[in-house]
């Protein structure tokens, strides 16, 4: 699991490293600690992101403690992580707790964002549950995130993949990924809003491929027995899980957003992508360096592939 909370860890990092970019002044950024807004759904989002944060930092402390306790140039740095590492084990439980509750607040609060906006949404992704369907997603997807990112990292680093356990972890996602699906199809059956899902339009497009690749594909082959035993078939799933959920929020945010005024409908710029590749490439980067110089990843000898 260390590879994941790496991967948590960095990849929350760099999301808030790209919002800064998007919120212009973002020297302002700690205004939400110290001017609490209750009846802000945004505000909820922001304290989650920051709190969440911090609990994934504490997290992975103890595997930085762990380094560095191996410094013998360095024998008081080395106490004191040992010191600290006992002390971040014996809380560990309760950062664990704590990691669970804030990030299923802050994904159905990013959800709650577009529930008070049901006169610029298109109606195939506006639904009073789209707290729930948010969160169902994010729990669809963490299995699948922790198979794409293991698989991923193995190949790039030359270790052999963990295929037996990633198999048997694959067997419990048909269970989160059906739950969304079925969750999905009762709402557009409740908002009687089927015509929509076949009037042509780029949005009705959008949704069948959001359906069609990014869950229903992916279920079939988690639940195929055969299939989970593939390294290929399990990338596959996971890629298309993990894409599913992103194109998700696209057609949300960007896709489905329609606001009543606006003239133009919103394309993200050349700097904005830039900045996007930029982040991505430097998150590889760290990730790497991590996993190279920290007790992330473990393997015995023999296990290079």
């Amino acid at each position: 699991l260390r590879p994941a909370l790496l991967t948590a860890a960095l990849g929350y990092t760099f999301v808030v490293l790209g919002l800064q970019a998007d919120l212009g002044r973002y020297y302002n950024v700690w205004h939400p600690m110290i001017m609490w807004q209750g009846n802000s759904v945004l505000f909820e989002v922001g304290m989650c992101v920051m709190a969440y944060l911090t609990v994934l930092y504490l997290e992975f402390a103890p595997i930085i403690c762990e380094r560095l306790m191996r410094v013998k140039t360095w024998p008081r740095t080395a106490r004191f992580a040992a010191k600290a590492h006992r002390k971040l084990e014996r809380g560990m439980f309760l950062l664990v707790i704590a990691g669970c509750v804030l990030s299923c607040l802050h994904q159905s609060s990013l959800g709650n964002l577009m529930v008070i906006a049901p006169t610029k949404m298109h109606m195939l992704w506006w639904t009073p549950i789209s707290p729930l369907l948010f969160l169902m997603s994010a729990i669809a997807v963490g299995f699948p995130m922790v198979i794409w990112e293991s698989l991923l990292a193995s190949w790039s680093l030359k270790l052999r993949p963990e295929t037996e356990l990633l198999s048997k972890l694959a067997r419990l996602i048909p269970f989160t990924l059906g739950a969304y699906l079925i969750a999905k199809v009762a709402d557009i059956t409740a908002r009687n809003v089927w015509p929509a899902v076949v009037e042509g339009s780029l949005q009705s497009f959008c949704w069948i491929a959001e359906m069609l690749f990014g869950v229903i594909a992916p279920l079939l082959i988690f639940a195929s027995p055969k299939l989970r035993q593939s390294r290929g078939w399990l990338f596959t799933a996971a890629t298309l899980t993990v894409a599913g959920v992103i194109f998700n929020r696209v057609n949300v945010f960007i896709i489905g957003y329609m606001p009543p005024f606006a003239h133009e409908r919103y394309v993200p710029s050349i700097a904005e992508f830039a900045v996007t590749i930029g982040l991505i490439a430097c998150l590889m980067l760290i990730y790497r360096l991590c996993v190279t110089y920290l007790p992330v990843i473990s393997h015995k000898p023999g296990e290079v592939k």
